[in-house]
């Protein structure tokens, strides 16, 4: 293991980390009170499963990918979507109650959610782990936590910023962010169909 392969490993965890991070503002969105627990345990979260997908690919190997590599994008933008329109009807139902005017609120994240976000979030990476076939199991194991590292790193400043842009927005937050998950969902299978 050289200065090369921890570079690429660094690259390739900021390359799988986009979508989490992208997920992260809008989780902050969504939520613009969260404490720095949570926000710290929304990027542990993505970090663990981007570190996981890999592994799991490693292991599996192409027999495992064989079999559901052509449903991934398909799963991403399922979930993805479904988790969008539900915040999206969330935000409306909070408008229409800050015209009525009653008080704003805002429904936090649930544990059930955030798996959900952080396995569509890195099941593209499923297909990195089948690049690490040439890895010895330590370099695997090493590339993993690396890119657990790099998507930490990312993703718990991503919740703070869009904390700070919910606060702004408004009960318009909570829509943005469903938005902004239907985006990536869509990104997401366009990239993984072409």
């Amino acid at each position: 293991m050289g200065i090369v392969f921890f570079l690429q490993s660094l690259g390739l965890g900021a390359g799988l980390a986009m979508d989490a991070c992208a997920v992260s503002v809008s989780n902050g969105l969504s939520e613009p009170k969260m404490r720095a627990v949570k926000a710290f345990c929304i990027a542990l979260t993505f970090a663990v499963f981007q570190a996981l997908m890999p592994l799991i690919g490693y292991f599996a190997g192409h027999v495992f990918v064989r079999f559901i590599g052509k449903f991934i994008p398909w799963i991403a933008l399922g979930v993805l979507t479904i988790l969008g329109i539900k915040m999206i009807v969330d935000g409306v139902k909070e408008n229409k109650r800050a015209a009525a005017g009653q008080e704003e609120e805002h429904k936090p994240l649930t544990v059930g959610a955030l798996f959900m976000q952080a396995i569509a979030t890195s099941i593209d990476a499923l297909g990195v782990g089948i690049t690490f076939a040439a890895y010895r199991v330590v370099q695997a194991v090493v590339a993993a936590v690396l890119i657990a590292v790099v998507t930490l790193a990312i993703c718990f400043p991503a919740v703070y910023i869009g904390k700070k842009f919910g606060k702004s927005l408004g009960g318009k937050s909570v829509i943005v962010g469903g938005c902004i998950l239907i985006a990536i969902g869509i990104e997401i299978c366009i990239t993984g169909l072409l």
